[in-house]
C-alpha cells in the first residue's frame, strides 16, 4: 500500500470506485460523486501547497488499485498542532486490512511530516466499520457529540476519539506496524 495525492486524472476510477461503494458509504459519509465535485475535492485536498488540508489516496501496490481515501482538515498548526481525519473504503476491498494499513501511513504523515501532535476522529456510532477501524488502530475514544456535523441533510451524533503523537511512537513501536511510505 501507499498514499498519494489526488489527482485530476483520477476521476475517472474514484467515481466509479464511488458509485459501487454507495451502499458501503450507507450515511455516513458523500464522497464525490460527479466530476465537479471531484474537481473541488481536488482542489482543495490535492494541493500540497495548502496549510489546512491535505488529502491522500489510499493505493495497492501490486495494481495501483485505489482503495480508499484519508483526508487530514482543518489543520492548525502553533500550539494547537491538530487536525481532523476523515476517511473512506472502497467496497471491492472492504474487509482486506488496506485501510488498517493506510491509516498507519495516514497517520505516519500527521505525526512526522506535518509534526502534528493530536488527530481527532469523529465517527458515527451506527458506523461499525469505521469504529473498528479507529479501536484497531489504537485512537482513545473521548466522547459523545451530538447532532455534531450535518451529513446528507441530517445533524448527526458522532463519537470522538484522538490518538497523540506520544500514543503513535508507542504503538508504532509495540505492534512493529509496518512502515511504508507514500509515492
Amino acid at each position: 500500500m501507499y498514499l498519494r495525492p489526488p489527482r485530476l486524472a483520477d476521476a475517472r476510477a474514484f467515481l466509479a470506485a464511488t458509485r459501487v461503494s454507495r451502499t458501503l458509504h450507507g450515511p455516513w459519509t458523500r464522497p464525490p460523486d460527479t466530476p465537479a465535485r471531484f474537481a473541488a475535492f481536488v482542489a482543495r485536498y490535492g494541493d500540497r501547497r495548502s496549510a489546512a488540508h491535505a488529502g491522500f489516496l489510499v493505493v495497492r501496490r501490486d495494481d495501483h488499485a485505489l482503495v480508499g481515501v484519508f483526508n487530514f482538515s482543518e489543520i492548525v498548526h502553533g500550539a494547537f498542532r491538530s487536525t481532523y481525519l476523515g476517511y473512506f473504503g472502497f467496497a471491492p476491498f472492504a474487509g482486506q486490512g488496506y485501510m488498517t494499513e493506510g491509516m498507519a501511513l495516514a497517520l505516519d504523515v500527521a505525526f512526522r511530516e506535518l509534526a502534528l501532535h493530536r488527530v481527532e476522529v469523529n465517527i458515527q456510532p451506527s458506523n461499525l466499520r469505521s469504529l473498528a477501524l479507529a479501536q484497531r488502530i489504537g485512537f482513545t475514544r473521548e466522547g459523545y457529540s451530538r447532532r455534531y456535523v450535518k451529513i446528507a441533510g441530517r445533524w448527526r451524533d458522532h463519537e470522538r476519539y484522538a490518538m497523540l503523537a506520544e500514543d503513535w511512537r508507542v504503538l508504532r513501536r509495540k505492534h512493529r506496524l509496518r512502515r511504508g511510505r507514500r509515492a
